[in-house]
């Protein structure tokens, strides 16, 4: 029993780390008053990004054994970041200079993230003339899901805490970093002034457009390597098209679960993540995939009834969520 809890919770862990990027570069987003609805498809780009950077970097080793470790991490990961980074670029550009209306931007962005994803997969597919759909670059992910030595002697305590690739902790450390940022640094307060009330903001002589440029860049940064995290690790390197799922969607329902603050996200990932798989722990009997996978969302609604209900305002989201500011109105 006590086996069984512990491979259940590691495995919650892993479930939950891609949704613990998602999310914190959700929230980062919106707190600036960005409703990024198209974190699922940034997260398809970023995965598919580093793909690309791992697929040619594999491709041009005469032999895999050569391959260095820095570049087999480097190049995945900053084709990462490139990919994700402008994406949140264009969303900036439409939804704060354009003043495109934020929801439609955002599923537009999805819709562009998935079908950009499947396209580059499917090409690199045909590339390598796999008789399955899917690209396997097991000596770039050989790195990336590489756990800490003491792992494999350190009993249930390894398996738990010890036994995750880096990118695993690296989530843990940006949702603390960005916390902190948020409470407790001055650039944390412009960014929730701006969230909150942009003409107040504008006024105090923050600058309103550089501010959400760069939290929906840094936002869109960090869910994308929710997206580099799944394929490379999770995923032990294996690309399959529409591969995914509702992951993206889930990092959005995490944000309203852990009321916009990016700690509490850390364990709402890990609830999440096994909520998702819990379904494999219950009798066949009783298993329905779907209705089971339905239980996160259902969590969220309840999540969000009780904040509503109690009406703190520390567990509200930005004020101006999904606003567009203009100025000249003021």
């Amino acid at each position: 029993m006590f086996a069984t809890l512990i491979t259940f919770l590691h495995r919650a862990i892993m479930q939950g780390i891609p949704l613990l990027f998602g999310s914190t570069g959700e929230i980062i987003t919106e707190k600036s008053g960005n409703l990024n609805l198209g974190i699922p498809g940034i997260m398809y780009i970023g995965g598919m990004s580093g793909v690309i950077g791992a697929f040619f970097y594999e491709n041009s080793l005469t032999d895999k054994a050569d391959a260095n470790g820095f570049l087999a991490i480097f190049i995945p990961l900053i084709s990462c970041i490139l990919g994700s980074l402008i994406a949140g670029m264009i969303y900036s550009f439409l939804t704060v200079t354009l003043k495109a209306n934020q929801n439609v931007t955002g599923l537009a962005l999805t819709t562009f993230g998935t079908g950009f994803g499947n396209f580059f997969g499917g090409s690199l597919i045909k590339l390598t003339g796999a008789d399955v759909p899917s690209v396997a670059l097991s000596t770039t992910s050989a790195y990336f899901s590489k756990t800490l030595p003491v792992a494999e002697t350190t009993g249930w305590f390894g398996k738990l805490f010890l036994s995750y690739g880096f990118l695993a902790y690296l989530a843990i450390i940006i949702a603390l970093v960005c916390a902190y940022v948020l409470n407790k640094t001055r650039v944390g307060l412009h960014l929730r002034a701006v969230g909150e009330n942009p003409a107040t903001a504008d006024a105090a002589g923050i600058n309103v457009e550089k501010t959400k440029y760069i939290a929906t860049g840094i936002g869109s940064v960090i869910a994308g390597l929710g997206g580099l995290y799944y394929v490379m690790d999770y995923a032990n390197g294996v690309w399959s098209n529409d591969g995914f799922g509702d992951r993206g969607w889930l990092a959005i329902a995490l944000v309203i679960f852990a009321v916009w603050k990016p700690n509490m996200s850390i364990l709402g990932s890990i609830v999440f993540g096994g909520l998702y798989i819990v379904y494999l722990y219950v009798p066949s009997a009783l298993r329905t995939q779907e209705l089971f996978k339905m239980i996160p969302y259902v969590v969220t609604i309840l999540v969000l009834i009780l904040v509503s209900v109690r009406k703190k305002k520390e567990d509200q989201g930005p004020a101006a969520l999904g606003l567009s500011y203009f100025r000249e109105e003021r």
